[in-house]
């Protein structure tokens, strides 16, 4: 838990020089409501504490082709209602957010002490790693206590940097130009990279299954485990995969967000070793 204050002048500025660089490539909702993102008091109104949560996601048999946190239900969804169950068993007022709202999640996990952004940008929690979804309660009251932010534990290390594929972290944030999660998750149009995909044709695992303070162990949540129907899919299979079977396969998954024409966008420049077709 953390103080619901504005955030600290180093984030505001990273931030800043992030969207001048136009680092966010088509996302432009991220140059929207830059001031909402920058204090979460003007979400909610009078809010006082900021509660930061993480849920593990590693599934224990990943599909090949997709990012582990998209081969179960759809977070955005599990999360929020797990969240709404912990407003009211806590008894506080406010407001849940998941990944739909312009707050700097990643900062307010840090803050809250769950862990620290390491050089792929994302949390990392001691001897877990990174494999998890966030999740925020920012309410009215006040809390008999607040935990301390902690301290980056990555020193010299650059693993995730060097496992990175398209060099999307070299400047020290995620250039989305280059990244390719990015590029096969939000990218509407061609397909702009000079790189083949080789580990999947929906998001990328590779900087998250590089960092040392990862763990092996999956997650027991059965929201987060693929359907049997995914399991079934091969290489070959995807590659003659209908808008039926889309559909049918993803059904309540975050991997709509991506659109029929852009998964299959992705499957053309999708080269997975051992291909079986």
């Amino acid at each position: 838990m953390a103080r619901a204050l504005p955030l600290d002048a180093d984030a505001q500025a990273h931030f800043g020089r992030w969207l001048a660089e136009g680092a966010h490539a088509g996302m432009d909702y991220m140059a929207r409501n830059v001031r909402l993102r920058m204090d979460p008091s003007l979400l909610v109104p009078g809010a006082q504490t900021v509660v930061s949560v993480a849920l593990p996601y590693r599934p224990a048999h990943p599909v090949d082709g997709l990012a582990w946190y998209a081969q179960g239900k759809d977070y955005h969804v599990v999360v929020k209602d797990r969240l709404q169950q912990l407003m009211q068993e806590i008894g506080a007022t406010g407001r849940c957010f998941v990944d739909t709202a312009p707050l700097a999640e990643k900062y307010w996990a840090w803050r809250c002490g769950l862990g620290w952004q390491g050089r792929h940008t994302q949390l990392v929690i001691p001897g877990q790693g990174s494999m998890f979804f966030l999740g925020e309660l920012v309410v009215e009251q006040m809390a008999d206590s607040y935990d301390e932010p902690m301290e980056n534990h990555c020193a010299a290390c650059r693993r995730c940097v060097d496992a990175c594929p398209a060099h999307a972290l070299d400047r020290g944030w995620v250039d989305a130009r280059r990244c390719l999660s990015y590029l096969t998750i939000e990218h509407r149009g061609p397909w702009l990279s000079p790189l083949r995909l080789s580990s999947a044709f929906y998001g990328c695992d590779e900087c998250l299954k590089a960092c040392p303070h990862g763990s092996h162990a999956p997650c027991g949540d059965a929201a987060f485990q693929p359907s049997d129907a995914l399991l079934a899919m091969t290489s070959a299979s995807w590659r003659t995969l209908t808008l039926e079977q889309y559909q049918q396969l993803f059904k309540g998954s975050a991997v709509k967000r991506a659109k029929y024409d852009g998964i299959m966008r992705n499957i053309r420049a999708w080269e997975p070793p051992g291909l079986d077709n």
